[in-house]
């Protein structure tokens, strides 16, 4: 079989993949609000209760604000892109399908296992972070827990002796999350909308509190915002212009999540209007209200004393409102516990359709026939993720899942100009404005973000696409639908067609 690196899959079977009924298919079970709070459940998390502070502290003082308007501003490029791209292939395979159909089989391979990296480690990050919050809570109320939450533990691997602390609350965080995602996608998303609503409650709390306190302490807040942009310490990223770009490409990790809206694109009812609706509705909502946060924050709070695991808790101590601070640890808790969530579900979404197309064994798209759901793959992507928080804090693994993320905001720009030019017959309920200048931005401030990481990040993140080649050079290429498809047309005799 020839290799057909750059095959790729025919739109007319991703469209007939997208309209499959029954119960071996996803079931269609999402209006446009659940989607919104799935994009609004990826967002709002860490970002919000802890980036705020080390973006203000560490690099761009006040005008942190920017930095998240930059971060947003490139996202939304991204999304217009996504947008389009959802609602004219509502497949739940987001990149990894938009790739294969516009630039072959390869990249769309290299896309899946970017989000494999994306939303596999990135909710084991935020598994741990959600377990400190749950301490941070308790310990609050004054309760003693009867046995140690992070106990050390010693075993061997492949003859090396490790030594590690088991997070209990992070496992217990991803056993219960993949429960509910494999009793149902209506099921999870009643879950993560109950998770918005208090975490976005809080974030408005601490809004409405922070503005009370401005409108009667002005001249402290203005004293705190002066100078909005910190002059420059003569370094790059130390504050200055440099400082708000270095600042965006930390909070970028703040919008990571919205594109897993378009990895639920065949289980939402109305796909082709829905999808851009909850795509660019939740991004959206969600600059809006970290503006607010952040510009409130570093008023109440000078930017130098923001340097602390939660900014925002600090914040609401500062004013003197001391019950708000486990207020918001409640907030937090459930922001990440949807964050979790909703990335988990995106996880088995993206390795469900890889499946489907050959590329990961059949077991992976196996569908529950009472659930609707990929419950195999669920199960265990859970026990993996659980795995990584249970035992590793990978605190450099935000910046693996970025260059992960933003990998496939670049090849799904890229796209959206590739098929404005090679298929601009196909319908698009849903058009991408300003073809190609927006895709264009989007790669730009894309690109500019990867290439402002550290070289360990990339290190980590060439040797996971290295393991992901050999799996497909070895499985993968091998097995892919579209390669079988390529074999049996070339092996036909002349003038002989198919049935």
């Amino acid at each position: 079989m020839g290799s057909q690196l750059l095959a790729k899959k025919p739109l007319s079977t991703i469209m007939a993949e997208a309209a499959e009924t029954g119960e071996h298919s996803l079931k269609r079970s999402l209006g446009p609000i659940n989607l919104v709070t799935l994009g609004i459940g990826a967002i709002i998390g860490t970002g919000i209760f802890t980036l705020t502070g080390v973006g203000a502290a560490m690099y761009a003082g006040p005008a942190v604000v920017l930095s998240f308007v930059v971060a947003g501003i490139g996202c939304v490029f991204a999304g217009l892109c996504y947008a389009e791209f959802a609602s004219m292939i509502p497949i739940a395979g987001s990149a990894y399908t938009y790739g294969y159909a516009t630039m072959g089989e390869i990249i769309a391979w290299i896309i899946g296992w970017a989000l494999v990296l994306e939303y596999a480690f990135g909710a084991a990050t935020v598994a741990v972070g959600w377990s400190g919050y749950v301490s941070s809570l308790l310990g609050s109320f004054g309760v003693k827990l009867p046995f140690n939450p992070t106990p050390a533990v010693s075993f061997s691997l492949l003859g090396l002796s490790i030594n590690a602390k088991v997070d209990i609350f992070a496992l217990a965080a991803i056993i219960l999350v993949t429960t509910i995602l494999v009793i149902g996608v209506r099921e999870s998303a009643n879950f993560n909308s109950a998770a918005v609503m208090i975490k976005v409650s809080v974030v408005l709390i601490f809004i409405g509190l922070a503005a009370t306190y401005a409108s009667a302490n002005w001249a402290h807040m203005v004293a705190n915002w002066h100078p909005f942009i910190p002059k420059n310490l003569g370094h790059f990223g130390q504050y200055g212009f440099s400082g708000i770009m270095r600042g965006a490409g930390l909070v970028f990790f703040a919008y990571i999540g919205f594109d897993a809206v378009s990895t639920a694109a065949q289980e939402s009812k109305n796909p082709q209007k829905d999808m851009p609706f909850g795509i660019l509705g939740s991004l959206i909502i969600c600059t809006i209200l970290y503006i607010l946060v952040s510009g409130l924050l570093t008023g109440v709070k000078n930017y130098t004393t923001l340097m602390t695991a939660a900014p925002v808790a600090d914040g609401a101590a500062a004013i003197g409102v001391h019950w708000a601070i486990w207020v918001i640890d409640i907030g937090a808790i459930a922001g990440l516990a949807s964050v979790m969530l909703v990335m988990l579900l995106g996880q088995s979404r993206v390795l469900y359709t890889m499946s489907h197309d050959g590329l990961l064994p059949t077991w992976v798209s196996r569908i529950h026939p009472r659930f609707r759901t990929p419950y195999l793959t669920s199960i265990v992507v859970g026990c993996f993720v659980a795995f990584l928080a249970a035992f590793f804090p990978i605190a450099f693994l935000g910046k693996l899942v970025s260059l992960g993320t933003l990998l496939a905001f670049t090849i799904v720009c890229l796209g959206v100009w590739v098929m404005r030019v090679k298929r601009p017959d196909v319908p698009r309920p849903f058009r991408t404005p300003m073809v190609p200048l927006v895709p264009i931005l989007g790669m730009f401030v894309s690109l500019a973000l990867m290439f402002s990481l550290d070289l360990p990040a990339w290190i980590g993140f060439g040797s996971w696409m290295v393991f992901g080649l050999f799996i497909y050079f070895l499985y993968s290429r091998r097995h892919s639908t579209v390669q079988l498809d390529i074999a049996r047309a070339t092996s036909r005799p002349t003038g002989q067609s198919a049935d």
